[in-house]
């Protein structure tokens, strides 16, 4: 038997605004595919052969002898994967779905897949594939127990480094530090996608996950803020930055994620066992906490005070705060673009970006936008945060839409040439 998975295209921010290419002095940047269908891949029954087509690289719709094609996708990339399951579908093979957008849109990608997996998909695979192999695939997949986390194997990623070439060398690819949130942020999936259970990967998982892409010469990113939870982050990021500094030299991490509120609760002495670990970079998120979502609506001077405290406290620790801006909530209106700029100037922020709120299927912010009739259309490829796809609040949609096109611009004019940071550094996904 043989799978053959696809990770569909998706149009990124340059790709629905050509003219930022013109005025970001980086170097564009084609992040490595997410990590579920590696994960997938990994707990595969050595019976069945495996084949991967990312269609970002080539299209992924020609003909293949495999016995079951299977996709995994976000909300972006929701439309270009329905166009392919009709290609596959037309060529006699039966299709399926799984990731972030079949689990939370289970309803919208029904009459696209013969199958559709909601949630963790360690915990419905093997049962399809059975299920697939006795003819008796089922419409729906849902888990039946929550995922131990310790008995996963390491997830597959050589199915991407394989797909490397001339135009395709990502510096690095995301490692997987835990799965589940018990909290309900206004426009995360994650509760409803990986549980509301916090549940951590083994030290020695992680630390296998990370060594197995420096192997290849590849470092690891590590996006996940929940990380940083009070009570969490002191044991399980604590005890990583120890292992890896006790292995001397920098550790290959490219950045790691972080909130500011994070940021500011976090001692200074763990902050220092990062930067003892080697990490140098932050991937600092803004506009979903408290903080940030106050910060630039010029009504709160102490979050902002806080804003820039936060990147105080990155600097003070040796760390790179490598900022990402939202723009586009209900208390944002055309000045909090100038606001913006004028904190990126002061803090000394040298490397951003910038992104429209997007309310994605699924979310808190989904079901209160639809219940407020403002969400203007259900073209998926435009939910990439670089489109305005509800009604603002106290914008139109071109409004917000030129001050998103306005913060690259101006916060880049002011940045040419980006001096001190290094060529990893001033890569960018846009």
């Amino acid at each position: 038997m043989k799978v053959l998975f696809i990770y569909p295209r998706f149009q990124r921010h340059s790709d629905s605004n050509p003219e930022l290419r013109t005025c970001v002095p980086m170097n564009e940047y084609l992040g490595s595919p997410s990590l579920g269908i590696a994960a997938l891949a990994a707990v595969t029954p050595p019976h069945w052969q495996i084949e991967f087509r990312d269609d970002r690289l080539a299209p992924a719709g020609a003909p293949t002898d495999a016995d079951l094609v299977a996709f995994s996708f976000f909300t972006a990339a929701a439309a270009r994967a329905f166009e392919l399951a009709g290609v596959f579908r037309a060529q006699g093979k039966p299709v399926v779905a799984g990731g972030i957008f079949p689990s939370l849109m289970p309803e919208a990608c029904a009459p696209h897949f013969d199958a559709v997996v909601e949630g963790e998909g360690e915990a419905s695979w093997a049962r399809l594939l059975a299920d697939f192999e006795a003819g008796a695939l089922q419409p729906r997949y849902q888990p039946t127990c929550q995922v131990e986390l310790s008995a996963l194997p390491l997830p597959r990623v050589s199915l991407y480094l394989a797909g490397e070439n001339e135009k395709f060398q990502p510096d690095d690819y995301p490692v997987q530090l835990s799965r589940g949130c018990g909290l309900s942020c206004h426009s995360c999936a994650l509760p409803i996608s990986m549980t509301r259970t916090w549940r951590d990967f083994p030290l020695e998982h992680v630390l296998g996950q990370i060594d197995q892409l420096a192997r290849a010469g590849k470092r690891a990113c590590l996006t996940e803020d929940t990380s940083w939870f009070p009570g969490r982050a002191s044991r399980g990021l604590g005890a990583l930055f120890d292992a890896l500094a006790a292995r001397g030299g920098p550790a290959p991490i490219s950045y790691i994620g972080i909130s500011m509120p994070m940021i500011l609760i976090t001692s200074p002495a763990l902050l220092g066992r990062a930067q003892a670990a080697g990490v140098n970079m932050f991937y600092l998120v803004c506009g979903f906490d408290p903080v940030t979502m106050k910060a630039f609506t010029g009504q709160d001077p102490r979050a902002l005070a806080r804003a820039y405290q936060a990147v105080a406290r990155c600097r003070d620790a040796g760390i790179e705060p490598y900022t990402s801006f939202l723009l586009g909530l209900d208390s944002d209106d055309e000045g909090t673009v100038d606001r913006i700029l004028e904190f990126a100037a002061r803090a000394q922020i040298r490397k951003a970006e910038f992104a429209i709120f997007t309310p994605y299927p699924g979310t808190p912010s989904w079901h209160r936008l639809l219940k407020e009739g403002r969400i203007l259309h259900r073209d998926w490829s435009r939910y990439n945060d670089a489109n305005v796809v509800f009604a603002p609040a106290q914008m139109t949609p071109d409004q917000l839409h030129q001050g998103y096109l306005r913060l690259w611009r101006d916060f880049y004019a002011a940045r040419p040439q980006l001096a001190g940071l290094s060529h990893l550094e001033r890569t960018i996904q846009f």
